[in-house]
């Protein structure tokens, strides 16, 4: 571990709890995520302490291989529940990401190069600099773009084409049109001529009967507050059975049916893999603003020390109304560490939606970074 930075939390968590994980990993019948959250940590505990505000579910997954090379899932939950709400942000990204990713696949002479554009944007882009984007800094223009591109219902189809479900990719992000079923025509300028693209007509938002789809005791609304919960009920919904599944299918994809693999080329696929473990600094971002951990909660997210070159972080998270979610793919490549980790929590004291006061730094940051450590630990002292 010489190359972690002296005295950051990992490093430090390493330090002091190592003997313990030791003696505690002799006693298999413990659930390893049931342990960790039984960490005496000040920022495992404020939440544990109280769940019920905090809405927190986890999926942890570790990955084994057997005697015949077979890859073995082994999943640990805590609170998984698909038919309990929590409002998806970012993450939904990923999903937009790959689907736009492989169409172009089924596209002829079209490449993550070739510009493309919107019938009355005088602007240019290309989807090799959306995916930087998109996994560096989690842009909202980027994911809005391929989201125009394809649409609503045509995401939402491939992925449950995938086995991906349940889900509802129903809106953009950010913006005043967020939910309008009319896309911009766009096109794709290849030598010298436009390439449009088949304008894929959206229904309207599904209806998906959920739990806890009004949210708070009320919310914002410009500069006046509504004193009714909030109303999720057409917001993005993406549970993290189904984040964890589409992360499964793009590491392991021979772990599934054929159909529900992505029909992406490896070189392709290797390249998205590359783009979605990149730090800011990596991609020539001013690491002052843009640390490693900016977009990286699990394990780093408590620390702007730089990510050791050994650890990839292969996610995509999501941070809005109160909410925080990761959804990982860890790897550890000296000491043969790999696993999955998702993870979200509600932080949000006031009850209130939209009035940007939430405890994402004091609560929740710290806790699913925490929370990655310990897993984290543990997987170093399973594999020994």
């Amino acid at each position: 571990m010489e190359d972690l930075p002296q005295m950051n939390p990992l490093i430090k968590f390493l330090l002091v709890l190592s003997l313990a994980f030791v003696v505690s990993c002799t006693q298999p019948s413990l659930d390893p995520l049931q342990r960790a959250l039984m960490s005496n940590h000040p920022a495992i505990q404020k939440v544990m302490n109280n769940l019920e505000e905090h809405e927190v579910q986890i999926l942890y997954t570790q990955i084994d291989t057997s005697a015949t090379g077979e890859v073995i899932f082994t999943e640990y939950t805590f609170q998984l529940d698909e038919n309990r709400y929590f409002y998806p942000a970012s993450t939904v990204k990923l999903p937009a990401a790959v689907i736009t990713m492989e169409w172009l696949e089924a596209q002829d002479s079209l490449t993550t190069s070739v510009p493309y554009g919107f019938k009355g944007d005088s602007l240019m882009y290309d989807l090799k600099s959306d995916y930087r984007a998109v996994f560096g800094l989690s842009d909202n223009d980027a994911y809005n773009r391929h989201y125009e591109l394809l649409g609503r219902d045509y995401l939402n189809q491939s992925l449950r084409q995938k086995g991906i479900q349940p889900v509802r990719i129903s809106h953009r992000l950010s913006t005043p049109n967020a939910n309008i079923s009319e896309r911009k025509e766009s096109f794709f300028w290849y030598n010298g001529d436009t390439v449009p693209v088949p304008v894929y007509l959206d229904g309207p938002i599904e209806k998906i009967d959920l739990r806890e789809q009004q949210k708070g005791k009320g919310f914002m609304r410009y500069d006046s507050l509504i004193e009714t919960p909030m109303n999720f009920s057409e917001k993005n919904y993406f549970p993290l059975q189904a984040q964890q599944g589409l992360l499964k299918r793009l590491f392991y994809p021979e772990s599934f049916a054929e159909e529900q693999r992505f029909n992406i080329n490896p070189a392709r696929m290797t390249v998205l893999h590359k783009r979605m473990s990149e730090v800011p600094r990596a991609l020539g971002y001013d690491v002052s603003e843009y640390y490693d951990s900016y977009v990286k909660f699990f394990m780093y997210g408590d620390t702007k020390d730089s990510i050791p070159h050994h650890i990839k972080i292969h996610n995509k998270v999501g941070y809005a109304y109160g909410t925080l979610t990761d959804n990982a793919y860890i790897v550890d490549d000296i000491y043969d560490v790999r696993f999955f980790l998702s993870a979200t929590i509600l932080v949000n004291e006031n009850g209130i939606f939209n009035d940007d006061n939430y405890e994402y730094e004091t609560i929740g940051v710290p806790f699913l970074a925490q929370l990655g450590r310990e897993i984290y630990l543990y997987e170093r002292q399973r594999k020994k």
